[in-house]
């Protein structure tokens, strides 16, 4: 029993240190929500529905997408020290298409969130032209999902479906 207590009180400064990256743990938290929100959307809204556009202005719920994966990938790809840009937006239309794309698009981000370390999320990488921390990249890459899945969530809500940020749990 005192070896047990011994041990127990020994590994307690341990546990109470949390992950080894806490902040690309949150991150990459925040990264896996929003990843699951739009892929869910993507499956959600029936086939017919993706011409649908509001206003002739804008996307259709298609192109946005498109449109995410065609981001996911290049800003991943500057993340990740590479030039990735596949056009998706432009080239795919039906939902299989658009849901192939997002979720290769979403499985290539994942492999750079995976890879992040709190020290290399400080490391720079160009992207827009300029300089910006690693982290600020895949930031960006979150903040631009959450901009439109709210999109997507409207489009949802305009055609009577339920986003999935609103279900039940």
């Amino acid at each position: 029993m005192r070896r047990l207590a011994t041990a127990v009180l020994f590994a307690l400064p341990m546990l109470a240190q949390g992950p080894a990256n806490p902040i690309s743990a949150d991150l990459k938290s925040v990264w896996t929500q929003i990843k699951g929100y739009v892929a869910k959307s993507a499956e959600k809204m029936p086939e017919d529905q993706y011409s649908f556009k509001p206003t002739p202005e804008v996307r259709s719920y298609g192109q946005l997408i498109g449109h995410i994966a065609d981001a996911q990938y290049m800003i991943c790809g500057a993340a990740k020290g590479e030039q990735k840009m596949l056009g998706v937006e432009k080239s795919k239309t039906t939902k299989a298409e658009l849901i192939a794309a997002l979720a290769e698009s979403t499985a290539y981000c994942d492999a750079v969130y995976d890879a992040l370390t709190d020290a290399s999320g400080a490391e720079t990488v160009k992207l827009f032209g300029r300089e910006r921390t690693r982290m600020g990249a895949l930031q960006l890459n979150i903040a631009h999902d959450y901009e439109h899945y709210g999109n997507l969530a409207t489009y949802m809500r305009m055609k009577g479906l339920v986003p999935p940020s609103s279900e039940r749990r």
